[in-house]
């Protein structure tokens, strides 16, 4: 067969431990056989991070602002923990994905992978729930301070006009912990207009929930914005007979459990983060679930939502076999290469995706899987290395 050939590269981020070594073997096994495959390639892992100060992590946020469209492999984030265990490591270099979704300023919206033999932990949930989180702000790019005595802390702002604004956040009597994040108004309305085209495009209702009878001047702000943006939107929603709604958190939660899923979620960061793993997990597995990151020029960045799998990197070091499950990854990049294919007109490109992710479905549907899957799977069930499951995978697609 010809191979599938591509006129624009992708932005390729490579990653750290078992999802490094997942990545290559999705390349060798499923992607390079068919496709004429072009990236810019950037090594996001963690030694790679440190060699650079992290100017890698910028130079490839700025590389998808160019080409349009990113694929990510899963990328450590060192904590104490990991600074004993990489003792070379100039300090806690912050979050690759952070720091990619300040400078795209953009919407991740995760949707969990869904196949016939795999039931959901919530028995009436029938379609998937599509978290869309805000990538931008709050306790991702806060300020944290811990104090050794008592005494007052305040919020203080100086404009550039110079006028100051300052607010009391407490008056503690011993030592204490004191955090102070931000969001901004523009961020704020991209996340909307995101969400809304994204639920007009997908033709899925809209929620959205924040705790704006706690926080009534930060999460009250977001709820007053996607009001406003939705004015835009209300008329194409009434069209298409979806639906925009509102509440709080809390109340969100309940009513997600007791619905059949098919909706947009969309949450504030932090939340968005929490969700989207607890759905993903009652879905069946955190290696189970695409993930896209989308900002408000239309760039592109595509991973998939789980970790570095480092209990079995550790494994595959001692030569062991292991039976990692590299679906989230593989849809990682078919989902790149779909946009790619749509934004340079490839219908080629387009089909191969679409084929590979139907083969992946057909493997586990078949009862050929990775030891995850197999814990939660009906039906008869064989477990797979990782290796073998790529090679049952490129059995099963059908591609000319």
């Amino acid at each position: 067969m010809r191979k599938i050939e591509m006129t624009t590269p992708l932005v390729e981020m490579d990653g750290d431990e078992m999802t490094r070594i997942l990545w290559a073997m999705i390349k060798e096994k499923l992607i390079l056989p068919y496709v004429d495959l072009k990236t810019e390639y950037y090594d996001l892992s963690l030694h790679s991070r440190n060699d650079t100060d992290d100017q890698i992590t910028v130079d490839a946020a700025l590389a998808t602002k160019k080409y349009g469209v990113a694929v990510k492999c899963a990328t450590i984030t060192p904590n104490k923990q990991r600074m004993k265990e990489y003792p070379e490591l100039k300090k806690e270099w912050p979050s690759p994905n952070g720091t990619i979704r300040a400078i795209l300023d953009g919407t991740t919206f995760r949707t969990p992978i869904i196949v016939k033999n795999i039931e959901p932990a919530v028995k009436n949930w029938k379609k998937p729930i599509t978290v869309a989180r805000h990538a931008y702000g709050d306790v991702y790019k806060a300020a944290d301070m811990r104090t050794e005595e008592g005494g007052t802390a305040t919020l203080r702002f100086m404009g550039n006009s110079g006028k100051i604004t300052e607010v009391p956040v407490a008056t503690t009597s011993g030592p204490a912990l004191f955090q102070g994040m931000h969001n901004t108004e523009a961020s704020v309305t991209g996340f909307a207009r995101a969400c809304f085209q994204f639920a007009v495009d997908t033709g899925q209702d809209l929620w959205f929930s924040t705790k704006d009878t706690i926080s009534k001047t930060y999460d009250g702000t977001f709820k007053e914005i996607f009001e406003r943006e939705f004015e835009a939107y209300r008329e194409r929603f009434r069209e298409l007979g979806i639906e925009y709604f509102y509440t709080l958190i809390d109340d969100a939660v309940a009513r997600v459990i007791r619905s059949e899923g098919g909706m947009i979620w969309a949450l504030k960061n932090y939340d968005g983060d929490v969700m989207s793993d607890m759905i993903s997990t009652a879905f069946g597995s955190l290696a189970m679930m695409t993930s896209v990151l989308v900002s408000p020029e239309g760039k592109y960045e595509y991973e998939a939502a789980h970790g570095t799998v480092t209990r079995h990197y550790y494994r595959y070091l001692r030569g062991e076999e292991t039976s990692t499950n590299p679906v989230a990854t593989i849809f990682a990049w078919t989902g790149a290469l779909r946009k790619r294919g749509e934004l340079d007109n490839l219908p080629r490109l387009v089909g191969f995706a679409n084929s590979l992710e139907r083969a992946c479905l057909d493997t586990i549907e078949a009862g050929q899987m990775t030891g995850d899957l197999a814990a939660l799977a009906v039906g008869e069930k064989k477990v797979l290395s990782s290796s073998q499951f790529m090679d049952a995978i490129a059995a099963h697609l059908e591609y000319s």
